[in-house]
């Protein structure tokens, strides 16, 4: 998140009470890995507060630049892949659940490749404009950015829930705002903006519990 170590801890301590919230609504085993997103971000903004710690001296360059990997691990090597994966599981037919194949099988491939940019080139780190940059050869190239683009609203795009499309519509309009204004912080300025939005996912388990079934095996 941008600004300061403390916006990240607060942030994350606010998400983590409504991702926990979220959990509770969850009527099926195959949801829960859509419902615990918003753990997953809150978990991932409290990271991001160790890198801020970092570069403000408090701790020593090597954790510093772990805690920098560990949150591009997740933002870039992972999330392309769980975010299509968890709306997959989430639809309850069959067609539906074949829509969201495509964009699982890209966010995938995506997620391996960058896995080994990741592991085969440097990851920089440092700070602009009260935002953190993250910078690594292979993950932020604009053919990379489109693509996960793609993998990561894609898959809501289809799906056959009107508030998930909500979600990637501001999803989308959200990064594409970033890409203009600070494409150089944009993967720690977009996942702050993800990570706020996410919270539609509680409104989503809230007011869907009546459509959604209980038994996927059927539906």
């Amino acid at each position: 998140m941008c600004f300061s170590a403390t916006a990240n801890f607060v942030g994350s301590a606010v998400l983590g009470a409504i991702g926990v919230v979220t959990l509770t609504e969850v009527k099926h085993r195959r949801e829960l890995l859509f419902a615990a997103m918003p753990c997953l971000f809150a978990f991932h903004q409290f990271v991001e507060g160790f890198v801020w710690l970092g570069l403000g001296g408090t701790l020593s360059p090597t954790v510093t630049h772990d805690a920098g990997a560990a949150y591009v691990l997740y933002a870039q090597g992972l999330l392309p892949f769980l975010l299509p994966l968890s709306v997959l599981l989430l639809e309850p037919t069959r067609k539906q659940r074949r829509q969201m194949l495509p964009f699982a099988i890209l966010g995938a491939a995506l997620s391996l490749y960058i896995l080994w940019g990741l592991i085969a080139y440097p990851l920089q780190v440092s700070v602009q404009d009260n935002s953190i940059v993250y910078v690594n050869a292979i993950s932020t190239t604009t053919l990379i950015a489109i693509l996960y683009v793609i993998a990561t609203c894609g898959s809501l795009f289809f799906s056959g829930y009107t508030d998930l499309v909500t979600l990637a519509w501001l999803n989308l309009v959200g990064l594409l705002v970033v890409m203009v204004v600070k494409r150089y912080a944009f993967t720690s300025v977009w996942c702050a903006y993800a990570a706020v939005v996410s919270v539609i996912i509680y409104f989503f388990f809230r007011r869907s519990r009546p459509q959604r079934p209980s038994t996927y095996a059927t539906a």
